[in-house]
């Protein structure tokens, strides 16, 4: 998907980036440029190869590798480890579920814009702009936790501590 915002999503926009790789958001009038930027065809072009098609799959494949690299960090440290294996899924899910649902509205969000130039207005654009940032915050939690657990087994395992 970034080789496609780089090298022909860019162009069909005159350079512009893509509502959905700003990660402070945009305003209603960047969203709208990047709109009128697009045309009718440019904006059909990019729903139909990125919102129909890898955006459809891509939360989904982050949000399981997500998930595994905090059970695979997480069961690296002993309290972690300690927990039953449910509890263990159980907040690995929680932790990326927000972001997964998140990164779908906002998906859905921008999809609408260009499927229908219409409902593009500044209360829509706003709306699409908080997702955006919404998903990149709620992005960072799961993230930090496993650079949190990965950090925490180097520093145990600096103190001689013991790797399972």
């Amino acid at each position: 998907m970034t080789l496609l915002e780089f090298f022909y999503f860019r162009r069909l926009s005159g350079g512009l980036p893509s509502l959905d790789m700003r990660l402070a958001g945009f305003t209603p009038d960047e969203g709208m440029a990047w709109l009128t930027a697009l045309g009718r065809r440019g904006g059909e072009i990019i729903l139909v190869w990125h919102y129909l098609t890898f955006d459809l799959l891509f939360p989904t494949l982050l949000s399981l590798t997500l998930v595994s690299l905090l059970l695979a960090t997480g069961r690296r440290l002993a309290k972690f480890r300690a927990m039953a294996a449910p509890a263990q899924s159980l907040l690995a899910f929680v932790l990326v579920l927000p972001y997964t649902l998140a990164d779908y509205a906002q998906n859905l969000a921008v999809a609408r814009l260009l499927s229908d130039f219409q409902s593009a207005n500044p209360d829509s654009l706003a709306f699409a702009s908080a997702l955006t940032v919404t998903k990149f915050a709620l992005l960072a939690i799961p993230v930090a936790v496993i650079a949190g657990f990965y950090l925490a087994d180097q520093r145990r395992a600096g103190q001689g501590g013991e790797r399972p």
